[in-house]
Protein backbone atom coordinates (compact mmCIF):
# COMPACT_ATOMS: atom_id res chain seq x y z
CA UNK A 1 0.00 0.00 0.00
CA UNK A 2 1.31 3.21 -0.99
CA UNK A 3 2.23 5.36 2.24
CA UNK A 4 2.43 9.48 1.95
CA UNK A 5 6.19 9.83 3.97
CA UNK A 6 5.61 11.78 6.64
CA UNK A 7 8.59 13.60 8.87
CA UNK A 8 9.01 12.15 12.63
CA UNK A 9 9.26 14.95 14.22
CA UNK A 10 8.92 19.07 13.20
CA UNK A 11 11.92 20.82 11.55
CA UNK A 12 13.63 22.75 14.07
CA UNK A 13 14.47 26.31 13.88
CA UNK A 14 16.82 28.43 15.62
CA UNK A 15 15.43 31.37 17.28
CA UNK A 16 18.36 33.36 15.50
CA UNK A 17 18.07 31.95 12.14
CA UNK A 18 15.03 32.46 10.66
CA UNK A 19 16.07 30.23 8.06
CA UNK A 20 13.37 28.44 5.49
CA UNK A 21 14.52 24.65 5.89
CA UNK A 22 15.55 22.77 2.44
CA UNK A 23 12.98 21.96 0.08
CA UNK A 24 13.34 17.85 1.35
CA UNK A 25 12.36 18.67 4.46
CA UNK A 26 10.02 21.28 3.71
CA UNK A 27 7.12 20.24 6.38
CA UNK A 28 4.91 23.09 4.57
CA UNK A 29 5.37 20.64 1.25
CA UNK A 30 4.51 17.81 2.83
CA UNK A 31 1.69 18.79 4.33
CA UNK A 32 0.05 20.54 1.23
CA UNK A 33 0.93 17.31 -0.73
CA UNK A 34 -0.81 15.52 1.87
CA UNK A 35 -4.13 17.71 1.99
CA UNK A 36 -3.85 17.81 -2.20
CA UNK A 37 -3.90 14.03 -2.29
CA UNK A 38 -7.28 13.54 -0.27
CA UNK A 39 -10.02 12.77 -2.11
CA UNK A 40 -13.95 11.72 -1.12
CA UNK A 41 -14.03 8.11 -2.36
CA UNK A 42 -17.71 6.96 -2.18
CA UNK A 43 -18.42 3.62 0.56
CA UNK A 44 -19.38 1.64 -1.85
CA UNK A 45 -15.88 1.78 -3.68
CA UNK A 46 -14.07 0.57 -0.46
CA UNK A 47 -13.23 -2.67 0.74
CA UNK A 48 -10.67 -4.61 2.39
CA UNK A 49 -8.86 -4.56 4.12
CA UNK A 50 -9.21 -1.81 5.94
CA UNK A 51 -7.30 -0.22 8.97
CA UNK A 52 -5.53 -2.60 11.91
CA UNK A 53 -5.89 -2.02 15.48
CA UNK A 54 -2.39 0.35 15.25
CA UNK A 55 -3.30 2.34 12.39
CA UNK A 56 -7.00 3.02 13.50
CA UNK A 57 -5.37 4.50 16.54
CA UNK A 58 -3.58 6.41 15.20
CA UNK A 59 -6.51 7.61 13.03
CA UNK A 60 -8.55 8.69 16.03
CA UNK A 61 -5.66 10.01 17.90
CA UNK A 62 -5.21 12.35 15.26
CA UNK A 63 -8.85 13.72 16.02
CA UNK A 64 -7.54 14.94 19.66
CA UNK A 65 -5.40 17.79 17.83
CA UNK A 66 -8.15 19.96 16.38
CA UNK A 67 -9.37 22.98 17.67
CA UNK A 68 -11.26 22.99 21.12
CA UNK A 69 -11.98 25.98 23.11
CA UNK A 70 -12.01 25.19 26.51
CA UNK A 71 -11.34 21.68 26.30
CA UNK A 72 -14.65 20.74 26.01
CA UNK A 73 -14.44 18.11 23.95
CA UNK A 74 -17.80 18.87 22.02
CA UNK A 75 -17.48 15.76 20.24
CA UNK A 76 -17.16 11.86 19.86
CA UNK A 77 -16.75 8.73 17.55
CA UNK A 78 -18.57 5.81 17.78
CA UNK A 79 -17.25 2.85 16.13
CA UNK A 80 -19.91 0.16 14.33
CA UNK A 81 -17.93 -3.37 13.88
CA UNK A 82 -18.88 -5.70 11.68
CA UNK A 83 -20.61 -7.42 14.19
CA UNK A 84 -23.09 -4.57 14.55
CA UNK A 85 -23.73 -3.83 10.87
CA UNK A 86 -27.34 -5.60 11.03
CA UNK A 87 -28.70 -3.36 13.60
CA UNK A 88 -27.59 -0.52 12.05
CA UNK A 89 -28.63 -1.89 8.23
CA UNK A 90 -32.48 -2.66 10.35
CA UNK A 91 -32.43 1.03 11.53
CA UNK A 92 -31.71 2.49 7.76
CA UNK A 93 -34.64 0.07 6.03
CA UNK A 94 -37.08 1.33 9.35
CA UNK A 95 -35.84 4.91 8.81
CA UNK A 96 -36.67 4.76 4.95
CA UNK A 97 -39.95 3.12 6.05
CA UNK A 98 -40.81 5.92 8.14
CA UNK A 99 -40.01 8.24 5.62
CA UNK A 100 -42.00 6.73 2.79
CA UNK A 101 -44.14 4.28 3.69
CA UNK A 102 -44.75 3.52 -0.33
CA UNK A 103 -40.78 1.99 -0.66
CA UNK A 104 -40.13 -1.12 -2.20
CA UNK A 105 -38.64 -4.07 -0.25
CA UNK A 106 -35.79 -3.20 -2.92
CA UNK A 107 -35.39 -0.02 -1.84
CA UNK A 108 -35.52 -0.85 1.50
CA UNK A 109 -32.13 -3.50 1.09
CA UNK A 110 -30.25 -0.92 -0.77
CA UNK A 111 -30.86 1.10 2.35
CA UNK A 112 -29.82 -1.79 4.58
CA UNK A 113 -26.78 -2.91 2.29
CA UNK A 114 -25.27 0.68 3.11
CA UNK A 115 -24.52 -0.40 6.70
CA UNK A 116 -21.90 -2.85 5.08
CA UNK A 117 -20.22 -1.12 2.95
CA UNK A 118 -16.49 0.07 4.25
CA UNK A 119 -14.37 -1.78 6.66
CA UNK A 120 -14.38 0.97 8.82
CA UNK A 121 -17.29 2.93 10.28
CA UNK A 122 -17.87 5.81 12.33
CA UNK A 123 -20.90 7.28 13.37
CA UNK A 124 -19.35 11.54 14.27
CA UNK A 125 -21.85 13.01 17.19
CA UNK A 126 -21.57 16.49 18.82
CA UNK A 127 -22.54 17.63 21.91
CA UNK A 128 -24.36 21.12 22.45
CA UNK A 129 -24.00 21.32 26.58
CA UNK A 130 -20.98 19.30 27.19
CA UNK A 131 -18.76 21.24 29.22
CA UNK A 132 -19.92 24.78 29.04
CA UNK A 133 -23.67 25.49 27.76
CA UNK A 134 -22.26 29.07 26.77
CA UNK A 135 -20.17 27.82 24.13
CA UNK A 136 -22.14 28.05 20.75
CA UNK A 137 -23.44 25.00 18.91
CA UNK A 138 -21.52 26.39 15.88
CA UNK A 139 -18.40 26.71 17.38
CA UNK A 140 -18.74 23.20 18.69
CA UNK A 141 -19.79 21.67 15.00
CA UNK A 142 -16.41 23.27 13.87
CA UNK A 143 -14.32 21.70 16.37
CA UNK A 144 -15.88 18.35 15.42
CA UNK A 145 -15.08 19.14 11.61
CA UNK A 146 -12.01 19.53 12.28
CA UNK A 147 -11.35 16.45 14.08
CA UNK A 148 -12.76 14.81 11.18
CA UNK A 149 -10.66 16.17 8.41
CA UNK A 150 -7.87 15.15 10.94
CA UNK A 151 -8.91 11.61 10.39
CA UNK A 152 -9.43 11.89 7.13
CA UNK A 153 -5.97 13.38 6.94
CA UNK A 154 -4.45 10.53 8.72
CA UNK A 155 -5.96 7.90 6.86
CA UNK A 156 -4.89 9.07 3.02
CA UNK A 157 -1.63 10.06 4.88
CA UNK A 158 -1.69 5.51 5.85
CA UNK A 159 -2.91 5.13 2.24
CA UNK A 160 -6.55 4.22 2.75
CA UNK A 161 -9.61 6.03 0.74
CA UNK A 162 -11.97 7.86 3.16
CA UNK A 163 -15.53 9.30 2.50
CA UNK A 164 -18.30 11.23 4.88
CA UNK A 165 -21.57 10.40 4.70
CA UNK A 166 -24.99 11.95 6.08
CA UNK A 167 -28.67 11.33 4.87
CA UNK A 168 -32.03 11.91 6.45
CA UNK A 169 -31.43 8.58 8.79
CA UNK A 170 -29.11 10.58 11.08
CA UNK A 171 -32.37 12.06 12.61
CA UNK A 172 -34.68 9.56 12.87
CA UNK A 173 -35.61 7.86 16.35
CA UNK A 174 -34.13 4.80 15.85
CA UNK A 175 -30.76 5.62 15.20
CA UNK A 176 -30.24 8.00 18.02
CA UNK A 177 -31.86 4.79 20.35
CA UNK A 178 -29.32 2.21 18.40
CA UNK A 179 -26.69 4.79 19.38
CA UNK A 180 -27.84 6.08 22.78
CA UNK A 181 -27.19 9.67 21.60
CA UNK A 182 -28.26 12.12 24.76
CA UNK A 183 -30.99 14.49 24.14
CA UNK A 184 -28.09 17.70 23.42
CA UNK A 185 -26.51 15.60 20.74
CA UNK A 186 -26.64 15.14 17.36
CA UNK A 187 -25.62 12.73 15.15
CA UNK A 188 -23.40 14.80 12.22
CA UNK A 189 -22.04 11.99 9.58
CA UNK A 190 -20.79 8.79 9.35
CA UNK A 191 -16.90 8.17 8.58
CA UNK A 192 -16.23 5.71 6.21
CA UNK A 193 -12.69 3.98 5.72
CA UNK A 194 -10.93 1.58 3.46
CA UNK A 195 -8.72 0.27 0.62
CA UNK A 196 -9.76 1.48 -2.74
CA UNK A 197 -11.45 -0.66 -5.06
CA UNK A 198 -11.91 2.44 -7.48
CA UNK A 199 -11.68 5.76 -7.68
CA UNK A 200 -13.42 9.06 -9.77
CA UNK A 201 -11.00 11.51 -11.53
CA UNK A 202 -9.75 14.08 -8.97
CA UNK A 203 -12.46 16.72 -9.50
CA UNK A 204 -11.22 20.63 -10.00
CA UNK A 205 -10.74 22.25 -7.01
CA UNK A 206 -11.93 26.10 -6.68
CA UNK A 207 -8.91 28.44 -6.39
CA UNK A 208 -8.69 30.91 -3.23
CA UNK A 209 -9.86 33.89 -5.02
CA UNK A 210 -13.25 32.40 -5.36
CA UNK A 211 -14.12 32.09 -1.67
CA UNK A 212 -11.42 34.59 0.42
CA UNK A 213 -12.60 38.69 -0.05
CA UNK A 214 -10.65 41.34 1.95
CA UNK A 215 -12.66 44.25 4.05
CA UNK A 216 -10.87 47.49 3.51
CA UNK A 217 -11.97 50.32 5.29
CA UNK A 218 -12.54 52.63 2.60
CA UNK A 219 -14.19 50.32 0.16
CA UNK A 220 -15.93 47.72 2.33
CA UNK A 221 -15.50 43.81 1.11
CA UNK A 222 -13.72 43.42 -2.10
CA UNK A 223 -12.98 39.80 -3.63
CA UNK A 224 -9.77 38.47 -3.74
CA UNK A 225 -6.85 38.69 -1.34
Amino acid sequence: MAVIPWPLSPVSKSPATAVRAPVADDVAGMAAALIQSRQTILPKRLGSPGPNAAELAQILSAAAHAPDHGQLLPWRFILVPEASRQPLADVFAQALLERDPAATPEQAEQAREKAYRSPVLLLAVVDAVRGDADVDLAERTVSAGCAVQNMLLMATAQGYGSALTSGKALKADSLRALFQLTASEQALCFVSIGTVKSRKAARVRPVASAYVSTLHTDRGVVPGF
